[in-house]
């Protein structure tokens, strides 16, 4: 595995299936700031119709619909049709998760704490999900909601560094001494 942090409001990412974990996936994509998201969706899950708005489209997508997306996520249908959409999302150049199917899945989204720009992940590989929900619960704990307020100040005062001309390193360095002078990591 090999982490990466994708931008959802320049790549395109398309949700299929429905109920709870489509429910919670759709809200994390939102929260990331989704804008070319399209959810589709046969099911009559009203939570689901109601978060999704007009992104939702009641069907499931077609090739030409797939084609228009970099990423799929798949969730709560049935095994046979995920898996026949998973392998055209592949013959396509897609990426593609089918939700706790590990096999079926060319990536896995870890499990995230954020505060506000800073986000921390957790993965397992796919391997104890449990895990990752512990792991994230204690670090939220560790980093509380004070922390997007860090973020911002750690960023204003690297763009006057910048501006001052810094270099990288010595900007690490004040970065480091400023964390360390405001206690903020004991």
């Amino acid at each position: 595995m090999f982490p990466i942090v994708l931008d959802l409001e320049i790549v395109p990412v398309a949700l299929v299936g429905s109920g709870p974990l489509a429910t919670k996936r759709l809200t994390q994509f939102i929260q990331a700031g989704a804008r070319r998201l399209t959810v589709f969706s046969e099911s009559d899950d009203t939570a689901l119709a109601a978060l999704a708005g007009e992104r939702l489209i009641r069907r499931l997508p077609t090739d030409e619909d797939l084609a228009a997306f970099q990423v799929i996520y798949i969730v709560d249908i049935e095994p046979g049709v995920a898996a026949g959409m998973a392998a055209r999302c592949r013959a396509l150049g897609r990426l593609v998760n089918v939700e706790d199917v590990k096999p079926l899945c060319d990536f896995h989204t870890p499990s995230q704490v954020r505060r506000g720009d800073l986000l921390l992940s957790i993965s397992t590989g796919g391997r104890s999900p449990g895990l990752a929900q512990r792991l994230r619960r204690y670090l939220e704990d560790l980093f509380q909601p004070d922390w997007e307020d860090h973020l911002d100040e750690l960023s204003r005062a690297r763009d006057g560094w910048r501006a001052e001309g810094a270099d990288m390193e010595t900007v690490v360095r004040r970065t480091v001494e400023m964390i360390e002078e405001r206690g903020w990591l004991r």
